[in-house]
């Protein structure tokens, strides 16, 4: 028989990237912070930067080495346009990449977009014991990223793993 786990708030940032959004427009990223403060998980922070790497990456570094922060996740600059660079940024930070995540996050979306989930190039990784998951702009999607994927993930009490239950042990050498 399983032990009944308690629920484990963690403390996550939203980063929307958008050379277009403001706090007043933002659907995606209020639509994750709505899904992470509903789960019962903490908004330690929340930006938005425009689609610029370095801006993107300097972000997503200042959380990183925070160890305040759990998670983070960003909304935009996943596509494949000129100013799309989510990707470039965030993937030389990370320590180790989350290759299931793009993958089961395309197929999953397939379900509603069809082959256009293909364009999308979602990644998730870990950095200085930091969850870092980059989804797509549209509010859709980051829905589907949270509810199908990263809020089980950050649930202590999903079996037969979970991403939580991992974070004691990610600084390890």
């Amino acid at each position: 028989m399983n032990e009944v786990r308690e629920f484990i708030p963690i403390n996550i940032a939203v980063l929307t990237v958008s050379d277009t959004r403001t706090e007043l427009d933002d659907v995606s990223g209020q639509t994750l912070v709505t899904g992470l403060t509903d789960a019962g998980h903490i908004l330690i922070d929340k930006k938005i930067v425009p689609d610029d790497i370095y801006q993107i990456r300097a972000a997503v570094s200042h959380w990183i080495a925070d160890p305040q922060v759990n998670a983070v996740i960003t909304t935009g600059g996943t596509g494949v346009t000129g100013r799309d660079g989510t990707p470039e940024a965030v993937s030389p930070l990370l320590d180790k990449v989350l290759d299931g995540f793009g993958e089961v996050f395309r197929m999953i979306s397939y379900q509603d977009i069809k082959s256009s989930t293909m364009q999308s190039r979602a990644i998730a990784g870990v950095a200085n014991a930091t969850y870092i998951f980059c989804v797509p702009g549209s509010s859709g999607a980051c829905r589907t990223a949270w509810e199908s994927l990263i809020k089980e993930q950050l649930d202590y009490r999903t079996r037969p793993c979970n991403l939580v239950q991992l974070m004691p042990r990610l600084l390890e050498k």
